[in-house]
Protein backbone atom coordinates (compact mmCIF):
# COMPACT_ATOMS: atom_id res chain seq x y z
CA UNK A 1 0.00 0.00 0.00
CA UNK A 2 1.39 3.43 -0.95
CA UNK A 3 1.89 6.34 1.38
CA UNK A 4 -1.07 8.65 2.00
CA UNK A 5 0.18 12.19 2.44
CA UNK A 6 -1.90 15.25 3.27
CA UNK A 7 -0.70 18.63 1.97
CA UNK A 8 -2.22 21.75 3.54
CA UNK A 9 -1.38 24.98 1.76
CA UNK A 10 -2.27 27.31 -1.07
CA UNK A 11 -4.48 26.13 -3.91
CA UNK A 12 -1.56 26.23 -6.38
CA UNK A 13 0.16 23.28 -4.72
CA UNK A 14 -2.07 20.64 -6.28
CA UNK A 15 -1.28 21.86 -9.80
CA UNK A 16 1.67 19.48 -9.87
CA UNK A 17 3.21 17.84 -12.91
CA UNK A 18 2.76 14.08 -12.92
CA UNK A 19 -0.29 14.01 -10.65
CA UNK A 20 -2.71 11.39 -11.99
CA UNK A 21 -6.18 10.08 -11.15
CA UNK A 22 -7.09 13.55 -9.91
CA UNK A 23 -10.50 14.00 -8.32
CA UNK A 24 -12.15 16.17 -5.71
CA UNK A 25 -13.72 14.90 -2.50
CA UNK A 26 -16.20 16.80 -0.35
CA UNK A 27 -16.05 15.53 3.22
CA UNK A 28 -18.76 16.09 5.81
CA UNK A 29 -17.37 16.30 9.33
CA UNK A 30 -18.83 16.71 12.84
CA UNK A 31 -17.09 20.10 12.89
CA UNK A 32 -18.65 21.48 9.73
CA UNK A 33 -17.18 21.60 6.23
CA UNK A 34 -13.41 21.81 5.64
CA UNK A 35 -11.89 24.86 4.00
CA UNK A 36 -12.62 23.42 0.56
CA UNK A 37 -12.95 20.18 -1.36
CA UNK A 38 -9.90 17.96 -0.99
CA UNK A 39 -8.03 17.27 -4.22
CA UNK A 40 -6.96 13.64 -4.30
CA UNK A 41 -4.41 12.31 -6.78
CA UNK A 42 -1.54 9.90 -7.23
CA UNK A 43 2.11 10.75 -7.72
CA UNK A 44 4.18 7.66 -8.28
CA UNK A 45 3.37 5.17 -5.53
CA UNK A 46 2.01 7.83 -3.16
CA UNK A 47 -1.52 9.14 -2.75
CA UNK A 48 -1.68 12.88 -2.14
CA UNK A 49 -4.56 14.76 -0.53
CA UNK A 50 -4.35 18.52 -1.11
CA UNK A 51 -6.41 20.84 1.10
CA UNK A 52 -6.46 24.56 0.17
CA UNK A 53 -6.09 26.06 3.64
CA UNK A 54 -7.88 29.35 2.97
CA UNK A 55 -10.24 27.94 0.35
CA UNK A 56 -9.73 28.42 -3.35
CA UNK A 57 -9.63 32.12 -4.09
CA UNK A 58 -8.28 32.73 -0.54
CA UNK A 59 -11.66 33.34 1.11
CA UNK A 60 -10.96 32.55 4.77
CA UNK A 61 -9.09 34.60 7.36
CA UNK A 62 -6.61 32.71 9.55
CA UNK A 63 -9.04 33.12 12.47
CA UNK A 64 -11.88 31.67 10.37
CA UNK A 65 -10.11 28.46 9.37
CA UNK A 66 -12.02 25.27 10.26
CA UNK A 67 -8.95 23.58 11.71
CA UNK A 68 -10.82 20.66 13.28
CA UNK A 69 -12.81 19.93 10.13
CA UNK A 70 -9.65 20.06 8.01
CA UNK A 71 -7.65 17.59 10.12
CA UNK A 72 -10.66 15.33 10.79
CA UNK A 73 -11.29 15.10 7.03
CA UNK A 74 -7.69 14.14 6.27
CA UNK A 75 -7.71 11.49 9.01
CA UNK A 76 -11.06 10.16 7.75
CA UNK A 77 -9.59 9.76 4.26
CA UNK A 78 -6.75 7.62 5.58
CA UNK A 79 -3.97 10.21 5.54
CA UNK A 80 -1.05 9.25 7.79
CA UNK A 81 1.36 12.19 7.38
CA UNK A 82 0.68 15.89 6.89
CA UNK A 83 2.95 18.54 5.38
CA UNK A 84 1.77 22.08 6.13
CA UNK A 85 3.11 24.62 3.65
CA UNK A 86 2.73 28.31 4.37
CA UNK A 87 4.22 31.79 4.19
CA UNK A 88 6.03 33.22 7.21
CA UNK A 89 7.86 36.37 8.15
CA UNK A 90 11.50 36.06 9.17
CA UNK A 91 12.61 37.13 12.65
CA UNK A 92 16.31 36.39 12.03
CA UNK A 93 18.79 38.14 9.77
CA UNK A 94 20.08 34.82 8.43
CA UNK A 95 16.60 33.73 7.28
CA UNK A 96 16.22 35.78 4.13
CA UNK A 97 13.12 36.08 1.92
CA UNK A 98 13.10 33.06 -0.37
CA UNK A 99 14.59 30.73 2.22
CA UNK A 100 12.79 27.67 3.58
CA UNK A 101 12.42 26.83 7.27
CA UNK A 102 11.34 23.55 8.86
CA UNK A 103 10.48 24.62 12.44
CA UNK A 104 10.64 22.28 15.40
CA UNK A 105 8.83 24.44 17.98
CA UNK A 106 5.82 26.74 18.27
CA UNK A 107 4.76 29.70 20.39
CA UNK A 108 1.04 30.41 20.66
CA UNK A 109 -0.05 34.03 20.32
CA UNK A 110 -3.57 33.24 19.12
CA UNK A 111 -6.80 33.51 21.08
CA UNK A 112 -10.20 31.86 20.88
CA UNK A 113 -9.28 29.25 18.27
CA UNK A 114 -10.42 25.64 18.54
CA UNK A 115 -7.26 23.58 18.90
CA UNK A 116 -8.55 20.25 20.18
CA UNK A 117 -10.98 17.54 19.14
CA UNK A 118 -11.79 16.84 22.78
CA UNK A 119 -14.41 18.21 25.16
CA UNK A 120 -18.15 17.59 25.36
CA UNK A 121 -17.72 14.62 27.66
CA UNK A 122 -14.23 13.33 26.79
CA UNK A 123 -10.88 14.55 28.08
CA UNK A 124 -7.46 13.78 26.63
CA UNK A 125 -4.04 15.30 27.20
CA UNK A 126 -1.48 14.51 24.50
CA UNK A 127 2.22 15.17 24.78
CA UNK A 128 3.26 18.22 22.75
CA UNK A 129 6.76 18.96 24.00
CA UNK A 130 8.15 18.14 20.56
CA UNK A 131 5.28 19.31 18.34
CA UNK A 132 6.46 18.08 14.93
CA UNK A 133 7.38 14.67 13.57
CA UNK A 134 11.19 14.40 13.63
CA UNK A 135 11.29 11.86 10.80
CA UNK A 136 9.09 13.87 8.42
CA UNK A 137 10.87 17.11 9.31
CA UNK A 138 14.33 15.64 8.65
CA UNK A 139 13.09 14.27 5.33
CA UNK A 140 11.85 17.70 4.23
CA UNK A 141 15.18 19.31 5.13
CA UNK A 142 17.11 16.66 3.24
CA UNK A 143 14.94 17.08 0.15
CA UNK A 144 15.29 20.86 0.18
CA UNK A 145 19.06 20.52 0.40
CA UNK A 146 19.15 18.01 -2.45
CA UNK A 147 17.35 20.59 -4.57
CA UNK A 148 19.89 23.27 -3.71
CA UNK A 149 17.48 25.37 -1.66
CA UNK A 150 18.58 27.34 1.38
CA UNK A 151 16.74 25.64 4.23
CA UNK A 152 16.98 26.21 7.97
CA UNK A 153 16.47 23.10 10.08
CA UNK A 154 14.64 23.83 13.32
CA UNK A 155 13.59 27.09 14.95
CA UNK A 156 10.53 28.43 16.70
CA UNK A 157 7.41 29.45 14.76
CA UNK A 158 5.37 32.17 16.48
CA UNK A 159 1.70 31.70 15.58
CA UNK A 160 -0.08 35.04 15.82
CA UNK A 161 -3.80 35.75 15.48
CA UNK A 162 -3.71 38.16 12.54
CA UNK A 163 -4.96 39.14 10.06
CA UNK A 164 -2.84 42.24 10.67
CA UNK A 165 0.93 41.85 10.61
CA UNK A 166 2.97 42.54 13.77
CA UNK A 167 3.71 45.88 15.34
CA UNK A 168 7.40 46.67 15.59
CA UNK A 169 7.22 46.20 19.35
CA UNK A 170 5.74 42.71 18.93
CA UNK A 171 8.31 41.78 16.32
CA UNK A 172 11.18 42.87 18.58
CA UNK A 173 9.63 40.95 21.50
CA UNK A 174 9.48 37.70 19.51
CA UNK A 175 13.09 38.22 18.42
CA UNK A 176 14.12 38.66 22.07
CA UNK A 177 12.49 35.28 22.76
CA UNK A 178 14.74 33.69 20.15
CA UNK A 179 11.94 32.89 17.69
CA UNK A 180 12.82 32.26 14.04
CA UNK A 181 9.67 32.94 12.01
CA UNK A 182 6.13 34.22 12.45
CA UNK A 183 2.93 33.01 10.78
CA UNK A 184 -0.80 32.75 11.41
CA UNK A 185 -1.90 29.14 10.87
CA UNK A 186 0.35 26.20 11.68
CA UNK A 187 0.02 25.81 15.45
CA UNK A 188 -3.59 24.57 15.53
CA UNK A 189 -2.83 22.24 12.63
CA UNK A 190 0.08 20.78 14.59
CA UNK A 191 -1.99 20.32 17.76
CA UNK A 192 -4.84 18.59 15.95
CA UNK A 193 -2.49 16.42 13.91
CA UNK A 194 -0.91 15.21 17.16
CA UNK A 195 -4.34 14.36 18.62
CA UNK A 196 -5.21 12.53 15.39
CA UNK A 197 -1.92 10.59 15.63
CA UNK A 198 -0.70 11.99 12.32
CA UNK A 199 2.93 12.73 11.53
CA UNK A 200 3.11 16.50 11.00
CA UNK A 201 5.78 18.87 9.71
CA UNK A 202 5.82 22.46 8.53
CA UNK A 203 7.52 23.67 5.36
CA UNK A 204 7.64 27.42 5.98
CA UNK A 205 8.31 29.80 3.10
CA UNK A 206 10.02 33.00 4.27
CA UNK A 207 8.58 35.92 2.32
CA UNK A 208 9.75 39.00 4.27
CA UNK A 209 11.62 40.25 7.34
CA UNK A 210 8.46 41.06 9.31
CA UNK A 211 8.87 44.69 10.46
CA UNK A 212 11.80 44.53 12.91
CA UNK A 213 14.59 45.16 10.41
CA UNK A 214 15.73 48.77 10.73
CA UNK A 215 16.09 50.74 7.53
CA UNK A 216 13.40 48.72 5.79
CA UNK A 217 9.72 49.41 5.30
CA UNK A 218 7.10 47.45 7.17
CA UNK A 219 5.62 44.36 5.55
CA UNK A 220 4.00 45.04 2.16
CA UNK A 221 1.56 42.41 0.95
CA UNK A 222 2.56 42.87 -2.71
CA UNK A 223 6.16 42.00 -1.85
CA UNK A 224 5.04 38.98 0.18
CA UNK A 225 2.96 37.65 -2.71
CA UNK A 226 5.80 38.10 -5.22
CA UNK A 227 8.23 36.05 -3.11
CA UNK A 228 5.52 33.52 -2.25
CA UNK A 229 4.79 32.83 -5.91
CA UNK A 230 8.42 31.84 -6.48
CA UNK A 231 8.48 29.80 -3.28
CA UNK A 232 5.40 27.77 -4.25
CA UNK A 233 7.31 26.27 -7.17
CA UNK A 234 10.11 25.34 -4.77
CA UNK A 235 7.63 23.85 -2.28
CA UNK A 236 6.14 21.66 -5.00
CA UNK A 237 9.61 20.47 -5.96
CA UNK A 238 10.35 19.57 -2.32
CA UNK A 239 7.09 17.63 -2.03
CA UNK A 240 7.87 15.70 -5.21
CA UNK A 241 11.39 14.93 -4.02
CA UNK A 242 10.51 13.89 -0.49
CA UNK A 243 7.91 11.25 -1.37
CA UNK A 244 10.29 8.47 -2.50
CA UNK A 245 12.54 9.17 0.49
CA UNK A 246 9.87 8.67 3.15
CA UNK A 247 10.07 5.34 4.95
CA UNK A 248 7.06 3.05 4.72
CA UNK A 249 7.00 2.97 8.51
CA UNK A 250 7.92 6.33 10.02
CA UNK A 251 9.52 4.92 13.16
CA UNK A 252 8.29 7.79 15.33
CA UNK A 253 5.87 8.06 18.26
CA UNK A 254 3.29 10.21 16.45
CA UNK A 255 1.02 7.24 15.74
CA UNK A 256 0.75 6.43 19.46
CA UNK A 257 -0.02 9.90 20.80
CA UNK A 258 -3.40 8.88 22.25
CA UNK A 259 -2.24 5.57 23.70
CA UNK A 260 -2.36 6.82 27.29
CA UNK A 261 -3.86 10.28 26.75
CA UNK A 262 -7.61 9.65 27.08
CA UNK A 263 -8.37 9.81 30.79
CA UNK A 264 -12.19 9.79 30.75
CA UNK A 265 -13.98 6.67 32.00
CA UNK A 266 -14.95 4.93 28.76
CA UNK A 267 -18.44 4.17 30.11
CA UNK A 268 -19.08 7.88 30.59
CA UNK A 269 -18.13 9.06 27.11
CA UNK A 270 -21.33 10.08 25.27
CA UNK A 271 -22.31 7.81 22.37
CA UNK A 272 -22.45 10.74 19.98
CA UNK A 273 -18.91 11.78 20.90
CA UNK A 274 -17.68 8.22 20.30
CA UNK A 275 -19.34 8.30 16.88
CA UNK A 276 -18.13 11.77 15.91
CA UNK A 277 -14.54 11.06 16.94
CA UNK A 278 -14.41 7.50 15.62
CA UNK A 279 -11.62 8.26 13.09
CA UNK A 280 -9.57 9.82 15.92
CA UNK A 281 -10.26 7.59 18.94
CA UNK A 282 -11.78 4.44 17.42
CA UNK A 283 -8.78 2.22 18.15
CA UNK A 284 -9.00 3.11 21.84
CA UNK A 285 -12.72 3.80 22.35
CA UNK A 286 -14.99 1.62 20.20
CA UNK A 287 -18.35 3.11 19.27
CA UNK A 288 -20.01 0.10 20.90
CA UNK A 289 -19.09 -0.91 24.40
Amino acid sequence: MGLKIGIIGGSGLYEMDGLTEVRETLVETPFGPPSDAIVHGRLGAAELFFLPRHGRGHRLLPSELPFRANLWALKHLGVERVIAVGAVGSLREEIAPGHLVVPDQFLDRTFGRAGTFFGNGIVAHVGFGDPVCPVLSRSLVASARRLGATVHAGGTYVCMEGPQFSTRAESELYRSWGAAVIGMTNLQEAKLAREAELCFATLALATDYDCWRHGHDEVAIEDVLAVLQANVALAKAVVRDVLPALPASPGCACGRALEHAIITDRARIPVRVKRDLAPIIGRYVPEEG
